[in-house]
């Protein structure tokens, strides 16, 4: 099968017709024509019908377009991979991220990375979803704790940890029996104990302030306002500075940050420079943000 002529259906049915295929591609309306009868002659089926209206695919167009678009599409990034061989990465890359760690990271982590890698600009899209990498056209996302997906690969960069913490002022628990403490917590917070540290302390929250995001409850927690508990990360400068008090960690929860491309064979110079680079900002892999 000729790929040209396979390319060129592609083009017509993502533009929608001769015209727009051939005024983005430069090509003649007359060539793009040609290619797609070849390839309907080659396959003996229909694959456009030609109407008053425009171009319409066939059902068997249709299925073509769904098996071949992604093919394709890796040969071209292959091809542009070959061309550009060793050389410095470049381009747009579209990074997806949760809103959180967005917030306290990536707006110095990508203006390093452009500052290292100048024929790249970032645009970062900070959502608390899942993004679909193919169809919103992102080239990594980062998650915490991601689900198995067996079209995506990457790293994991960094890992935190739940703690309990507390201003200075607020007395810490004896270990022992369960004791009741002033909580800070989630707004959806569901009656529940913390345990830390194997069991050495059990701590049975009583919420005095529900807030709905964990920057909120951290100032809450300097302020006095009770114990909370945090990922350690966010509330690391509180505790180096002394204006938090870390009372214990909670046993087998982690939160492992991926920095996750598509699982084609050939990755693109620039997202294996920024996977590459969001692992450096992490080396001993334990996430630690000063912000």
């Amino acid at each position: 099968m000729d790929l040209n002529a396979l390319a060129d259906f592609a083009l017509v049915a993502i533009h929608g017709g001769l015209g727009k295929a051939s005024r983005a591609s430069g090509k003649s309306k007359a060539t793009l024509s040609r290619r797609i009868a070849d390839l309907e002659e080659q396959l003996g089926v229909r694959l456009i019908e030609r109407g008053a209206r425009g171009l319409k695919l066939t059902e068997a167009g249709e299925m073509l377009m769904a098996r071949t678009e992604g093919p394709m599409h890796e040969v071209a990034e292959a091809m542009t991979a070959a061309r550009e061989g060793l050389s410095a990465p470049r381009g747009r890359l579209r990074v997806a991220a949760p809103m959180l760690f967005s917030q306290l990271a990536m707006g110095r982590i990508c203006a390093g990375f452009c500052a290292a890698y100048p024929e790249i600009t970032i645009e970062l899209v900070a959502e608390d979803r899942v993004v679909d990498l193919v169809e919103e056209q992102f080239d990594v996302a980062i998650r915490i704790n991601p689900s198995p997906d067996s079209s995506l690969v990457g790293r994991c960069f960094a890992r935190d940890r739940l703690v309990v913490v507390a201003a200075p002022s607020v007395p810490v628990p004896d270990p022992g029996a369960v004791s009741a403490v002033p909580g800070i917590v989630f707004s959806s917070f569901e009656p529940t104990n913390w345990i830390l540290d194997d069991g050495r302390l059990v701590l049975q929250p009583i919420p005095r302030l529900r807030l709905s995001s964990f920057l909120m409850i951290r100032d809450a927690a300097v302020a006095g306002g009770g114990a909370a508990l945090l990922p350690q990360s966010i509330a690391w400068s509180q505790l180096s500075r002394g204006e938090l008090v870390q009372w214990g960690t909670v046993s087998g929860v982690e939160a492992a940050l991926w920095v996750l491309h598509t699982s084609r064979r050939l990755s693109s110079p620039k997202v294996r420079a920024f996977v590459e680079f969001m692992c450096d900002q992490f080396p001993e892999a334990s996430l630690v943000l000063k912000g």
